[in-house]
């Protein structure tokens, strides 16, 4: 792994921080951090902060592009999004090399304990926690893969999650697809599951998932592999996809196929604009009626598989 990062900066409106990050991460940024106010904790802006519209994003690439390509993918990226926020307008794009640790130190503080409905909590490992009786927690240390619960994508699939479980489902197996950072199988796993299996092609992902696996005293239950989702057989009492629209589209009948007759197929890291077109694609292969949950401009789909 390397000991330097590149990191990009920008400066953005409030409400099109969430979407960038987002997009950053499919560049291929390793981690993100936002600055200013914490958007992750969906705290309301303070009235009196007269820079609260404006976010201070860095995001944190490896050093296997040159830095003047990596900076004009970056705009490009933020060209796209100008058509659906006019009031991003033209945005500097710094750039800077840094230092593993102090990235990683950096994020660290933007991370903090953070509660997922009636009893889930996640927090990171190296924050102490006093839960309630009844808590479930995941102690998460995300790495440099994407998920810590915070961002609305994760937080949806957790909330959905945590309610099937909640509401005396029987879920015995699951699976994730696109684990991260392994948070959406490690939560599965502490709320019950007794077999879970975690999938990402990322190898960084898959180290990382595993590490949070041991960590939580789940690793017997949960596999992490970089199989590709078409390469796994059988069928689970819950599928999870915490991917991009475009994603859950061109995946759609073989994560179908995974799900038992009966179960659940749960689809997020989907933009609130784009759940016409999932829903849409999965309605030809036969799925309708699904239940669809928003956390600001991100959406999830439930789906329940007939018998």
């Amino acid at each position: 792994m390397t000991d330097k990062w590149m990191e990009i900066k920008v400066c953005v409106p409030v409400a099109c921080a969430d979407v960038l990050c987002h997009e950053l991460y499919e560049l291929g940024s390793v981690g993100v951090v936002v600055e200013e106010r914490q958007l992750d904790t969906f705290v309301p802006p303070d009235p009196d902060e007269t820079d609260s519209d404006m976010f201070t994003i860095k995001a944190y690439f490896d050093e296997d592009l040159p830095a003047a390509q990596r900076v004009a993918s970056v705009e490009g990226c933020l060209k796209r999004l100008a058509e659906f926020f006019p009031d991003l307008g033209a945005v500097d794009v710094g750039v800077a090399d840094i230092g593993q640790q102090d990235w990683a130190e950096g994020w660290k503080q933007h991370f903090q304990a953070t509660r997922i409905g009636a009893r889930l909590v996640i927090k990171p490992s190296w924050e102490e926690f006093s839960g309630q009786d009844g808590d479930v927690v995941v102690t998460l240390d995300p790495g440099m893969a994407f998920g810590t619960g915070t961002h609305g994508t994760t937080r949806l699939c957790l909330e959905t999650l945590a309610a099937l479980f909640d509401g005396g489902e029987a879920i015995h197996h699951v699976l994730d697809v696109g684990t991260g950072s392994g948070i959406l199988a490690i939560a599965a796993a502490a709320l019950g599951a007794e077999r879970v299996v975690a999938c990402d092609i990322d190898p960084i992902a898959c180290e990382t998932a595993r590490e949070n696996c041991v960590l939580n005293e789940v690793i017997d239950r949960v596999e992490v592999t970089d199989r590709l989702l078409e390469e796994l057989t059988g069928t689970y009492d819950v599928v999870l996809a915490n991917i991009l629209a475009e994603e859950n589209i061109r995946l759609a009948q073989a994560l179908i196929d995974r799900v038992r007759p009966g179960g659940v197929l749960i689809l997020s890291g989907i933009l609130e604009e784009k759940v016409s077109l999932v829903t849409t694609a999965f309605s030809t292969l036969g799925l309708n009626a699904p239940d669809l949950f928003y956390d600001e401009e991100w959406a999830c789909i439930q789906y329940r598989l007939g018998h």
